[in-house]
């Protein structure tokens, strides 16, 4: 491959966002959703070459993410567009209790891919693999190839990058945890968030919680505490790297 290969590849589902500008009113702001998008646009603004692994519809909305990565610098030669399928879309909606999320996703592009659309050289060439608990989670198809990728990668002597991501509207807690339990047995890089790992585990204390997720595959974990930062540990060591003090502008997407 030539020297500009993407040194990091993400798998997943990108969206676009529709996002209620205020509660009561009609109008939404659009923007754009995925978690798995959303590392590739982080890890390009500083520096590193990163490309998306996914499907999108052969819409006005597939388009848009197209454009929105072409800003970003982030390879797409290895997004199919899917003529028979629709780009996913959700709606946030804002109300006293907080925000509510309602996704048109079912039968989308990213939920039909399957193993045999895998770009197999590029998957070879690539340093990291990223991935995440949704990846797995939007069908039994996307399932299989996340897994095939993986087991590529590996051959290949690339690492895996494995953010839990549950969402339990996707798929139910003894799927999602029986399912995650052999993504970790192969993930090298695993980065849940608190809320996640408590459910999948049945723990409440950090560092039984930061056992249990070593002793079950990766050689570094990075516990996500929202304000406080992070519980980063390996076999050897662990730390607390502090939060940023940032403005809040949105806490979706």
């Amino acid at each position: 491959m030539a020297e500009t290969a993407a040194q990091v590849l993400a798998f997943g589902e990108a969206m676009v966002e529709f996002n209620q500008a205020s509660e009561g009113k009609p109008d939404y702001l659009q923007g754009f959703g995925g978690d798995t998008s959303n590392f590739c646009v982080a890890a390009a603004r500083q520096g590193v070459r990163t490309g998306f692994v996914s499907a999108l519809g052969d819409d006005r909305f597939g388009r848009l993410l197209l454009d929105l990565w072409s800003s970003e610098g982030v390879d797409t030669a290895n997004v199919r567009v899917d003529a028979d399928a629709h780009t996913g879309v959700y709606f946030v909606s804002h109300g006293p209790s907080g925000h509510a999320f309602d996704y048109l996703r079912a039968g989308s592009a990213a939920s039909r891919y399957a193993p045999r659309d895998l770009p197999l050289d590029a998957l070879a060439a690539a340093r990291v693999l990223h991935l995440s608990g949704i990846s797995l989670a939007i069908s039994t198809s996307a399932c299989d190839a996340a897994f095939a990728a993986i087991d590529h990668v590996h051959a290949h002597g690339g690492e895996i990058s494995f953010d839990t991501n549950l969402r339990l509207k996707l798929w139910p807690l003894a799927r999602a945890r029986a399912v995650m339990t052999e993504a970790l047995r192969v993930t090298d890089i695993c980065l849940p968030s608190w809320d996640d790992v408590t459910l999948l585990s049945g723990l409440d204390d950090r560092d039984a919680i930061v056992d249990w997720l070593l002793a079950r595959g990766p050689r570094v974990v990075a516990l996500k505490l929202g304000k406080d930062g992070a519980y980063v540990a390996t076999a050897r060591e662990r730390r607390v790297v502090p939060g940023c003090v940032v403005a809040a502008v949105d806490a979706t997407g």
